[in-house]
């Protein structure tokens, strides 16, 4: 009996004691798996997950017709764990195969091109170590390769580098990148905004040996691929005229040239090309000063092309006409002293406002230009924007030198009309041409026409607002004075573009010598238009120092083949009337 009421209390302390740890443990499981089961899930998916980047995509930099001059490509740079390098199985043709170290090496360099013995030595340099680059940038056809080998300590980064398709072809424009992916000059800079992609993330999990479970990859953001940069630029035209320019440069042995293309009608740059020009693949082989854009970014004294601006103002100002008389001596001496001289001795000559333009004679639009006071010429180059930038503001862009015109001197208000005592750039004078081309309104200067979003939304375009500089007669009467230098200027056989009216200017200034006078070469040059009748396209050519010629003539073939090429590749119709022809003497 007391053996039975034994057996019964112990069984009942049993129960009672396998009770209380059932509770506990009851508690203990509702505590993991309930009250702490968010922050321990977090706790183990933080140290299986893996968090990767993915890369949103630079946007591309594209001409007017879509093609690629700037863009972005994915490489991938491959990594291992050192610590972690040991034997692993492959399976191999269904079969499973061991593979050493020294083996998975002669594999990966098999598709690298680099030896068994280096990969190795990467692999065991520092055996205590997690990280060890084995090989960057491949592509992705040898990424996908490495992959295959399914080598459990390798791991494997995205790599985006930016390239550019077309070389040199506007590679004054587009700028580059540099190591650390900071933008550099040009467009990729001036556009980073909108060029610039924005990044996402992706998590996996691992197990243990670090290899990727499956079917546990999460994309917590999507990238966004970075807008896409429209340019006006005609990549064709740009390679012609590059090619044209660097022929004329070589055989003139100028220190360097620019081209300048401009739509009449729109203000867009066409073309915008230099020599020496850089190629953003390979920057080293060119002189870092031609890294960006001479046309914008160099101002010089622009010489007899600035004539033509000169003359307008006359002519809108009421002051002459293409018929004026003006008596011009070779040597002429103002009534303040300053002493102005044509660049040929000649008799004195009875030219009219016309002649004076074909002749380029410095001394005949002195004397006319001294009909408007120096307040009148400072207010008509501002007028056509001259001392500021473009609308472009391009990088590095100068505004050029015009001065206050309270410090001019008559010296100055004399040189300033045949392009000397200011300087313009390139892209300054094109836009002079293009208002004179277009009525007397000068439309704003631009390279890019907007930034296109992945969703095709089109952003940043360029305002079209033209302004009235002088009045449409002046700008005609103008351009048809200019069709006299064509005709029958010193440079006329290397300008006439047959079946077509042409209008141009040749320049020839003079370059300071760096000590504050002049004596340091030439810059010779040519602007014109085409049409002359009804102007379309501006071209704008010049030659830093040329040795072999040094007048108008060494810019003129590249003006005549850049502005043959432009009528003949937008179909532009032959002209139907004949040149006008003003009187150029009496």
């Amino acid at each position: 009996m007391t053996s039975r009421r034994s057996t019964r209390n112990r069984i009942a302390v049993a129960i009672v004691v396998i009770t209380a740890v059932v509770a506990v443990l009851v508690v203990k499981l509702v505590d993991i798996q309930v009250v702490q089961a968010s922050s321990l899930n977090a706790q183990a998916y933080d140290k299986l997950s893996v968090g990767q980047t993915l890369y949103g995509a630079r946007g591309d930099i594209v001409d007017s017709t879509g093609t690629v001059l700037a863009t972005t490509v994915i490489r991938y740079d491959v990594t291992a764990s050192p610590k972690d390098v040991a034997d692993f199985t492959q399976t191999v043709n269904g079969a499973a195969v061991d593979v050493t170290p020294l083996q998975a090496a002669g594999q990966i360099g098999a598709i690298t091109g680099q030896s068994a013995t280096d990969v190795y030595a990467l692999l065991t340099a520092d055996p205590s170590s997690g990280y060890a680059l084995i090989i960057k940038a491949i592509d992705l056809d040898k990424y996908n390769a490495i992959r295959a080998l399914s080598i459990p300590w390798l791991q494997y980064q995205t790599n985006p580098q930016r390239v550019y398709p077309n070389g040199s072809v506007g590679g004054n424009l587009v700028g580059y990148l540099g190591a650390d992916s900071s933008t550099n000059g040009g467009l990729e800079a001036k556009e980073n905004q909108c060029l610039t992609g924005s990044d996402g993330s992706q998590t996996y999990e691992k197990g243990a040996d670090g290899v990727a479970i499956p079917n546990t990859l999460v994309v917590d953001k999507a990238p966004v691929t970075g807008g896409t940069v429209m340019t006006t630029i005609d990549s064709d035209l740009q390679y012609y005229s590059q090619q044209v320019l660097a022929q004329q440069v070589t055989s003139t042995k100028a220190e360097w040239g620019s081209v300048v293309v401009e739509e009449v009608k729109t203000g867009k740059l066409l073309a915008v090309a230099q020599y020496p020009t850089p190629d953003p693949n390979n920057l080293d082989a060119t002189d870092p000063h031609f890294w960006g854009a001479t046309a914008f970014s160099d101002p010089f004294e622009p010489g007899s092309t600035f004539k033509a601006e000169s003359a307008a103002a006359l002519i809108d100002a009421g002051k002459a006409t293409p018929a004026t008389q003006v008596l011009v001596p070779y040597r002429y001496k103002a009534p303040g002293g300053s002493v102005i001289t044509d660049s040929e001795n000649h008799d004195p000559a009875q030219w009219t406002l016309t002649g004076v333009i074909q002749e380029s004679s410095n001394v005949g639009i002195s004397i006319l230009s001294a009909m408007l006071t120096t307040q009148q010429r400072y207010d008509y180059m501002k007028k056509f924007h001259l001392g500021e930038k473009t609308e472009v503001n391009f990088p590095g862009e100068s505004e050029g030198i015009l001065g206050d015109p309270s410090q001019w001197g008559e010296q100055t208000l004399y040189n300033s009309s045949f392009g000397q005592g200011v300087t313009t750039t390139a892209a300054q004078i094109a836009s002079i041409y293009q208002t004179l081309g277009n009525g007397g309104v000068r439309l704003p200067v631009s390279l890019v026409s907007g930034c296109k979003a992945a969703d095709g939304s089109v952003s940043e375009q360029p305002s079209t607002q033209g302004e009235q500089v002088i009045s449409s007669d002046a700008a005609q009467q103008t351009v048809n004075m200019m069709q006299s230098v064509v005709t029958g200027g010193y440079a006329a056989s290397l300008l006439k573009i047959p079946g077509y009216n042409v209008a141009a200017k040749t320049g020839t200034a003079e370059v300071s010598n760096g000590q504050g006078a002049y004596g340091g070469g030439y810059l010779t040059s040519v602007a014109g238009l085409a049409p002359a009748e009804a102007p379309q396209y501006v071209v704008s050519v010049n030659l830093m120092k040329p040795v072999t010629i040094e007048d108008g003539s060494a810019a003129a073939p590249v003006f005549q083949k850049i502005m043959s090429q432009v009528l003949q590749k937008y179909r532009v119709l032959p002209s139907t009337t004949p040149a006008v022809n003003y009187p150029t003497s009496y």
